[in-house]
């Protein structure tokens, strides 16, 4: 697998990010969806990466920085296809790796909940995020979450 960093022009990263907005809608409560949508993900300060097996697009995340402190993970989908293959995780790192060399020392997510949720929440809380309060533009509702993972932590005594 392999993961770059996409310009969201090709149909394959374009037609995954329409399957993700639409989940997102089925999933939430109306006024609840804060997926952003392509012309979002192309706004200044926010960066697409996708994975890719071979001509297939595995999955997309990206990284909206905020501030120069503070990063926010942002549309994180994995195909259909290619579920519980660790596509997610890596787009994670790799989220986690850009962060950290842009020396962001905070990178939040806002999310839903429920069974739709679950998998993606397992996969936060595994890499080290932690439940926390809203941040940025954000207000808490029944509904959403808000996670958080300080970049210092771990770091070794070298860096």
């Amino acid at each position: 697998m392999q993961i770059r960093s996409d310009d969201l022009s090709s149909e394959a990263t374009r037609a995954l990010l329409r399957l993700h907005l639409s989940g997102m809608h089925e999933s939430s409560p109306p006024g609840h969806v804060f997926a952003l949508d392509l012309t979002g993900l192309q706004a200044p300060g926010v960066t697409v990466w996708s994975a890719w097996l071979g001509d297939e697009v595995c999955g997309v995340g990206a990284l909206k920085q905020l501030d120069p402190r503070q990063g926010e993970v942002k549309s994180m989908r994995t195909h259909p296809d290619f579920l519980r293959r660790g596509v997610g995780a890596a787009l994670l790192e790799r989220i986690i790796d850009e962060a950290r060399a842009l020396g962001l020392r905070m990178l939040s997510l806002e999310t839903g909940s429920g069974p739709a949720f679950e998998p993606a929440l397992a996969l936060y809380r595994q890499r080290g995020f932690v439940s926390g309060g809203a941040f940025g533009d954000y207000e808490a509702s029944a509904f959403n979450q808000f996670m958080h993972l300080e970049l210092n932590a771990g770091l070794n005594a070298s860096a």
